[in-house]
This record gives structure tokens, sequence and C-alpha cells, in this order.
């Protein structure tokens, strides 16, 4: 069972915790602005001690606010070359799929999942758009090395869907190499996949991100496209 609201709290503190920092370095109160730090890859950062400040950019791959209903937050997901990784912050942004930001944030983890808390002066949008394809993964692939990727699934749904309202929804499938969780989140008040046309035994495609609720790997789609009903 999801509660995000503790997870909420760690990610206020974490954000108000680094803000304060930043806020310190220098003589204005402000946050320390995307482009006054050297830029480094998502792999670099990910690889940087839990409350290390980092720089990065890249291709926007999980739309603001889209897992709000586990994860209490407005965060969405980045994607360059070399990896992925969730950012969270409490404000809403309007950022589309696909759009290049840069953000500065504090390296953290959240329900055990590696995340960039930040807030919405330390997330700037570049010019141009950029365009991620998923990466095709067997369900039993889907762990710590990609975690923070655009991930594409393939298996037989392999139990009745459980109900986790109102965080969201969990789907079980395996193509044989191991069973992965397909977690579906809410979206004002639906769904993002159409969790009607499921059942046991059925073949299905997701689309999403390669994430992490405590010890459990999942992939989290982002909406209705995601879905493909074999």
């Amino acid at each position: 069972m999801r509660r995000w609201l503790p997870t909420r709290k760690l990610v206020s503190i974490a954000v108000t915790t680094w803000s304060l920092a930043t806020a310190g370095c220098g003589s204005s109160e402000e946050p320390t602005s995307p482009d006054e730090e050297a830029v480094v890859t998502v792999a670099e950062a990910r690889g940087l001690a839990e409350g290390s400040v980092a720089t990065v950019e890249g291709v926007v791959t999980v739309a603001p606010g889209t897992f709000n209903s586990a994860t209490g937050d407005q965060g969405f997901a980045l994607q360059d070359t070399t990896g992925g990784i969730y950012v969270s912050l409490p404000d809403a942004l309007d950022l589309d799929l696909d759009r290049r930001v840069r953000v500065t944030g504090r390296l953290g983890q959240t329900a055990e999942q590696t995340v960039l808390n930040t807030e919405a002066a330390s997330v700037a949008t570049l010019d141009g758009a950029g365009s991620v394809a998923p990466r095709d993964v067997t369900t039993g692939e889907v762990g710590e090395t990609i975690e923070g990727l655009l991930v594409r699934v393939r298996g037989s749904v392999t139990k009745a869907v459980v109900d986790e309202q109102p965080y969201g929804f969990e789907v079980y499938i395996d193509d044989g190499s191991g069973e992965v969780q397909v977690y579906v989140h809410i979206v004002e008040g639906q769904p993002v996949i159409d969790m009607a046309s499921l059942a046991v035994d059925q073949v299905i495609e997701v689309t999403g991100l390669a994430a992490q609720y405590e010890e459990t790997y999942e992939v989290a789609p982002r909406r209705a496209g995601d879905l493909v009903v074999q």
C-alpha cells in the first residue's frame, strides 16, 4: 500500500533544505540559477553522493504532475543520452513532453528512488525540442540499472488489477523473464490508461518510466497511448 503523505513531507524537507543551502552560498537569497553551474550528464549526476548539487540537461519524458496521485509532488522526468532521472518539486510547471530543460537540484532518495530535488526557479527551458524513443526491455530487466529511463515492456497480465485508490492501480505482467509491476497513476480523477480493458492472461504492451517504490521496481505509464492491447 502506498502512502504519499510521508513521502511528500520528505520531498518538501529536501527542497527546503536545498533552497536554504543555495541561498546561503552567495549574497542573493534567490536559488542558484541553472545556467550558473557546470552541466553534467544524467549518468554522472546519478553517480554523485546523496545531497550533492548537480545541474543536468535533458528532454522531458514525463510531464509535470503526472505521478502526483502517489508522489504528492509536481515532479517530472527528463532523459539525456546517458540516463534518466525523476525531478521532484512542489511547484506545477507548464512543460510539454519532449521539451528540453536544464535543472539544478540536490540528489536524494524518495522511497528508495534516486531523484533530483529542486524548485521552479531552478528549472530553465532551452531552445528546441528533442525526442526520446522508449528502450525495449524484458519485464525481468526492469531494475536499478535502467531506473529513470523511458522503457517499453510487453507481457501477459498475471493477476487481477489491484485497486490502490487514491494513489493508483497495480497491474502485473510477465514475458517469461520475470514479473514486473505496472503502476497506473491517477490524473484528474481517472487512471492514465484504460483499466477496463485489462484481464488476466491478456497480452499488453506498456511504455512508461522505469521507476522504484521502496523495494519494488515498476513501469509507470504517462498517458492513454502508453497502453497497447495485443
